[in-house]
Formats: C-alpha cells, sequence, structure tokens
C-alpha cells in the first residue's frame, strides 16, 4: 500500500513538471508570436533573422552548417563536393553554350550574357571538353508577368542531352516569383546546378555553392562601362548630405514598411530621405494622407545630383531583397547603408562587403542616423574608395560581372590554388591574375610592391627586325644596337624576332661579346610576334626595341633603373597621345609633342613580360585580329590592354632631341598622313571591342639624374648622355 502511494506521489510529480514546462514553452511561443506581431508594421516573418545571418559574407563569417560541425555546407542537400564533378574540370576551366533554340529565344539581356562567354577566352563550342554548361534558355527573368518569361521550362530543360540533374550546369537569374509575393522560386527545379542569382536570401542560398549576382537594368553596359564618380584621395571625406534616399515607397504589396517608415529620419538638413507614391497604374486606390506631401517633396531634388553629394546613401529593400539602386551608389561613391534583413551580398563569397557597406537592421531603423554619424572622416574615405574599386573591378558592366561569376567557379575547382581574399579585395582584383601564367603572386607585377618584393635586377632585349635591309651586317642600326645594349650591365640576354622577309644573319656575326644572343624567326612575319611570350625570354623585364633605334648604353641602363620602381607600367622614350575628335565624332591619334601623352610605343620600352602573356592569350579575338589585318597598331594595343588593368599611364623617359633626326627619312612612316589615319582607326576599333578608352593621360616625364649638371664625372651617373647631340 505504501509503495503504491510512493508510486502514485512520483507520478504525480512528473505530470506535474510536465505540464509547467510544456506550458511555460507555449507561453513563450504565445509571447514570441506577440514579439513578432508587434514588428510586422516594419518587417515581414521571413524577414526576421538570427544575428548572425545579418553579417556580410560566408567567408569573413562562421559558416552555417546543418548537423555536424565540420564546416560542409549542407542546404539544399547540395555541396561542391556532393553536386559538382570536378574531374569535368581537370584539363581546364572551359564553358560551353547550349545552341539556341529558335522557339525560345533569349532576350537582349539573356543574349549579352551569352556572348560575352562566347567571346571570352572561358568559351569551348566542344561540350566534351567542356567543366561548365550554361543554358541558352533564357532564365533571366522569372516573373510570370514578364514578357520575357519562357514558359514550359520544365519540360524544355528536361529535353536537353546534356542537363544530368543540372550537375556543373551555371543557372542565371535576376527576377523571381511575381506580385504580390516575389517569391525565390524559378518556377522548375534547377537539380544539382548552380545557381547565380540575385536578390537571394540567406535561407535560400546554398553557401560554397550558389552565387549571389547584383541586380542590373538591361541598359547596363556589356562591355567596359563607366568608371566610379569618385576621383582618387578626395578630400573632404564628407559631403553636403550624411545621409539621403530618392526613391518609391509601396503603397501596398511587399516591400512597403521599411521604405513607408523612411520619413521618421528625413530632416531636410543633413538627412535628407524622400519617397513617392508614384508606383504602377494602382497606386491612386492606395494612397494615404502623406502621398501628395511625399510627391512633392521628392520632385525637388535631382536622383544624381542628391548621390553625387551624399557621403551614405540608403539602400532599402524593393519589391525583391535586391535593387538597381545597390549599383547606382557604388558607381557614384557613396557608402550603401544597407536595410534588407537576410539578403545575400553580390559575390560574397569573395567580397568583404563591410569594408564598403553599413549593413543596418530593417528592425531598429531609428539607429540608423547614429550609426552614420560614429564613422570617422579616415573611415568614410576609406571606404568611399572601396565602393570604387569594387565597381571598377566588379560591376562596371555585364562582362565583368559574368567573368567575376565564372572565377568565383574557377576558384572552387583549383581549390588549393584559389586566389586569397586579398586579391579579391584589393587592386587590381582577380580579374587580373591569370593562373595559366602563374599561381605565385610575386610573379605579377602590380604585387612586387605591395608584398615588398624588388623588381628582378636584369633584362631580356628584344629587338623586332621587320625590315632587314641588303648592306653588311656590321653596318646596319641592328648591329649597333645590339653592340650598346652588349654593354649594359643590366642585360641577361638578346633576343632577335625576325619578321623580315630578308634572310637573318647567323647569330655568331652579331656583336653580343659575352652576352648571348638568339635569333628567333617568326613563322607567320605577323607584328604581333615581337610581343609572344618566347622561352628564352627568362627575366621578368623585357626591353622591347625597334631594330632601327639609336639608344646608348647609358639610356637603356636608365630607362631599365625607372622600370624597376614602376614594375606595373610600360617605361620608355617615345611617346604619343590621343584625343577625342568633335569634327569625326571619334578618337584620334597624335604624335605632337605636348604637355602630356597617353602612350608610350613599345619601339622603345621596358615592360613585365606578364603583358605579353596578357597580349598572346587574354585579348579577345577581335583585338588581334586588328592588329594582324592592319600590321600595325600593336603598340596601341599593348598599352591599351596595360592600361585596362593597372588603370594607370604609362612612364615617359626624357630623350635625346635627335631621336627622331637620326631615323632616315625613307623609314619615317611618321610623316605620312595614312599611318595616323590608320592607328585612329585602331582606337575606335579597341575601344569598340573592350567597350571603353582605358587609355589615361600623365604630365610626367623622367629625366637621368645629373646627367647635365656642372659636377665631377664621378658624381655622374650617366656620363655619355650629355655628349649626345654637343
Amino acid at each position: 500500500m505504501q509503495a503504491k502511494k510512493r508510486y502514485l506521489l512520483l507520478f504525480s510529480c512528473c505530470a506535474f513538471l510536465s505540464f509547467g514546462y510544456f506550458g511555460y514553452r507555449h507561453f513563450k511561443s504565445h509571447r514570441q508570436n506577440k514579439w513578432y506581431q508587434h514588428l510586422s508594421h516594419y518587417s515581414e516573418d521571413l524577414d526576421l533573422v538570427h544575428d548572425e545571418d545579418i553579417s556580410p559574407s560566408p567567408r569573413f563569417r562562421n559558416r552555417r552548417t546543418t548537423g555536424d560541425h565540420d564546416n560542409t555546407v549542407t542546404f539544399k542537400g547540395c555541396t561542391m563536393e556532393s553536386c559538382f564533378d570536378f574531374t569535368l574540370c581537370e584539363k581546364d576551366f572551359k564553358v560551353y553554350v547550349y545552341p539556341i533554340d529558335d522557339n525560345a529565344s533569349p532576350s537582349s539581356s539573356y543574349m549579352k550574357v551569352l556572348n560575352i562567354i562566347q567571346d571570352s577566352n572561358y568559351y569551348t563550342s566542344d561540350p566534351s571538353q567542356a567543366c561548365i554548361f550554361v543554358l541558352s534558355l533564357d532564365t533571366l527573368d522569372r516573373d510570370t508577368l514578364s514578357k520575357e518569361y519562357v514558359r514550359n521550362m520544365p519540360h524544355r530543360i528536361q529535353r536537353l542531352p546534356l542537363w544530368n540533374n543540372g550537375q556543373n550546369h551555371i543557372i542565371f537569374n535576376l527576377y523571381s516569383g511575381t506580385f504580390p509575393e516575389y517569391t525565390e522560386d524559378l518556377g522548375f527545379d534547377v537539380g544539382k546546378a548552380i545557381l547565380a542569382k540575385a536578390s537571394i536570401s540567406h535561407e535560400n542560398f546554398r553557401m560554397g555553392f550558389d552565387i549571389s549576382l547584383p541586380l542590373f537594368h538591361k541598359t547596363h553596359p556589356e562591355r567596359g562601362g563607366d568608371d566610379g564618380y569618385l576621383e582618387s584621395n578626395k578630400f573632404p571625406g564628407t559631403k553636403k548630405y550624411l545621409l539621403s534616399f530618392k526613391g518609391k515607397r509601396y503603397v501596398y504589396g511587399i516591400g512597403s514598411e521599411t521604405r513607408n517608415s523612411l520619413y521618421h529620419l528625413h530632416n531636410e538638413r543633413d538627412i535628407v530621405l524622400l519617397t513617392t507614391c508614384k508606383h504602377g497604374d494602382s497606386w491612386k486606390e492606395y494612397k494615404d494622407e502623406r502621398c501628395d506631401h511625399d510627391n512633392a517633396e521628392y520632385d525637388r531634388y535631382d536622383y544624381e545630383v542628391l548621390m553625387r553629394n551624399s557621403t551614405f546613401c540608403l539602400v532599402p529593400r524593393g519589391r525583391r531583397l535586391g535593387s538597381f539602386r545597390f549599383l547606382e551608389v557604388l558607381q557614384a561613391g557613396c557608402i550603401p547603408v544597407l536595410l534588407a534583413n537576410g539578403w545575400e551580398l553580390p559575390f560574397s563569397e569573395v567580397i568583404d562587403w563591410s569594408q564598403s557597406t553599413i549593413q543596418a537592421d530593417e528592425r531598429l531603423l531609428l539607429q540608423v542616423p547614429d550609426i552614420v554619424r560614429s564613422i570617422n572622416a579616415s573611415q568614410m574615405l576609406q571606404m568611399r574608395q572601396q565602393t570604387q574599386l569594387m565597381w571598377n573591378q566588379y560591376f562596371s558592366s555585364i562582362q565583368k560581372i559574368v567573368h567575376s561569376t565564372l572565377e568565383i567557379v574557377a576558384d572552387r575547382v583549383r581549390r588549393h590554388r584559389a586566389r586569397p581574399l586579398s586579391v579579391w579585395n584589393s587592386s587590381p582584383g582577380a580579374l587580373a591574375i591569370n593562373y595559366s601564367f602563374s599561381d605565385y603572386l610575386p610573379h605579377f607585377p602590380f604585387y612586387l610592391t605591395s608584398l615588398g618584393m624588388t623588381s628582378c635586377t636584369r633584362y631580356t632585349a628584344v629587338i623586332s627586325v621587320s625590315h632587314g635591309g641588303s648592306n653588311p651586317v656590321h653596318t646596319t642600326p641592328l648591329y649597333k644596337l645590339v653592340k650598346n645594349i652588349a654593354r649594359s650591365k643590366y642585360v641577361e640576354r638578346i633576343v632577335v624576332v625576325w619578321t623580315s622577309n630578308q634572310v637573318a644573319p647567323t647569330e655568331s656575326r652579331l656583336p653580343g661579346g659575352s652576352i648571348p644572343v638568339h635569333i628567333v624567326v617568326a613563322t607567320d612575319n605577323s607584328i604581333s610576334a615581337r610581343h609572344h611570350p618566347h622561352s628564352l625570354v627568362t627575366t621578368d623585364a623585357v626591353f622591347s626595341l625597334d631594330e632601327d633605334v639609336s639608344l646608348t648604353t647609358d639610356e637603356l641602363d636608365f630607362a631599365f633603373t625607372v622600370w624597376r620602381t614602376f614594375p606595373d607600367r610600360i617605361v620608355g622614350y617615345p611617346a604619343r597621345s590621343h584625343h577625342w575628335d568633335d569634327s569625326k565624332s571619334g578618337w584620334s591619334y597624335t604624335s605632337r609633342w605636348t604637355n602630356s601623352y597617353s602612350l608610350v610605343l613599345t619601339g622603345a620600352a621596358v615592360y613585365h613580360r606578364y603583358w605579353q602573356h596578357v597580349y598572346t592569350y587574354q585579348s579577345p579575338s577581335g583585338l588581334l585580329s586588328t592588329v594582324k589585318t592592319t600590321s600595325n597598331c600593336d603598340d596601341i594595343l599593348m598599352n591599351f590592354l596595360v592600361s585596362a588593368i593597372t588603370r594607370r599611364p604609362p612612364i615617359k623617359l626624357t630623350q635625346r632631341k635627335q631621336y627622331k633626326d637620326n631615323v632616315s627619312e625613307a623609314r619615317w612612316i611618321w610623316t605620312d598622313p595614312s599611318h595616323f589615319h590608320q592607328r585612329s582607326v585602331c582606337l575606335n576599333t579597341f575601344v569598340s571591342l573592350m567597350g571603353h578608352m582605358p587609355l589615361r593621360h600623365s604630365n610626367l616625364r623622367l629625366d637621368p639624374v645629373l646627367f647635365k649638371d656642372k659636377v665631377s664625372m664621378q658624381r655622374k651617373k650617366y656620363r655619355q648622355i650629355e655628349k649626345i647631340g654637343s
């Protein structure tokens, strides 16, 4: 009997504890739901994310996992290890684009994406050689109300013979879902395909597998694109307005809550937040008491002027998490203040957005003014400059967006040889690094200084011979040039690239002395042969010379010494310039001696051998075809390529007055007007193919130190230069 009482008492206690525990959980859940309802004016339930979900980038925060703590992403069941076939990429990283389906022609925007891939070095027309596959079916706009929506997509995709449940495919998407929910569903199963998508949320993002894209306009430049608006090192760090915004506030539907609350922060002084109700055809039916006043205030300010005169620019969510404003603000050099909880930022896997953006919480909107006021002037300037870096390197054109997407996947394929994040987040950026050249950063010219490395102490002289001549070898300008080069204390070897129809002399007849002289006969007589990365060129420095250049040993040594300070530039003697000609509505090439220049001709210039690799293997085919067709303009193309990557002008050295006179009039083609016309045509062709003019003007000229000073000969560094022309 006593035992029964004890068991009854124990059972009663357990029941009481269970009731208390589950009752508390129910009460807590009820309170939490009430709390969510209280915030519903500012955000939807799906927008309320944990604190760690608001941080900027997967690579810059602890990776979210489901299950084991092995840092393996398992969202949607796809990782690179489980859903990607690395064996297809063992030979090379090539991309195959499916043939266009005549019954489903792509939109103009998607055709730009496909054209960019097909014109790139990634492309292969052979699917058996491909690592990545891209659909020709237009997946950019998956809004069912859109005119560009492709119907019956599941059936179309399943008919593709290479689909294989999407393995090793990339699907590009800018818009998904439709009014009123705007979900992220594409209307078909992406399977094992990598989703490169705009406005993607943390919840649906398969980290380390999917790629977040920026939302861009249909008018976004296909190639090139304009530079950011911020000038380098521009002071002061602050502008007229501290924080600004001008845009729509949706009086109905998703995306309304945050924008409808911005008027609380607007003070018309340093914080100018303007909204208009004019959106869609039904806005008047839903207009509230603030609409007329807001619309009037909205019309008082110009959007571009306001954005360029603001230090911080608000980027709230639109109908979807992303908006066009993000790229517009980046280009303007205004620091983005993001209000889109749960948004996976573009290229977040590799870009550290904490260096250039402020990520605020939609639930704490009223704290935004205090947040931006807490940023000091030094931080502001750094962040604004970083916005320009990101814009110029990865977002100014569709080409850069597509190439960045492919390079992120390429880094995953390389795995242990992937570019460091420091490369992605600094100049000149990851797109400037080509691993077919090297995977060791000090081998690239633009990292020598930042890595504390010194440039090489020797150079290889590459002499281009295109004329030859019938005179004895020992009387030719080539013979004299080789003799002067051989006396240089920095020369490693001399390589003569022979493109002349005349028979090349034997190497022993050229006066190299102890310096090795090699003659390489070009098989196709192409003018580009001088820029080919010959195996004989083992030094980083290449001294490119025309056969008839009359440079002294001192001039050669001085040029190389200057180049060691500027290893990423073209450094040389003959300079030229370009300018816009209104009368011709195009670019013109000129050799007039003015106070500025934008090109240094490679007939007497030093450059890093990496540029030979870029010229030969990375130039778009149309650029090289232009050079081959005209048998001209190779030096202009080299300047284009170097300036496009470094965003800097070449370095001009002071040359002798007699430089022009030392070349015979018979050979002086630069006096022929047709020569300048052809060079101008090349300029405009290159600009058209690249999408922008990369050349930059400079006023800098460097002279040899102490070459004319009245000092003792022992103090003169370049003693022979002062004797020239005397």
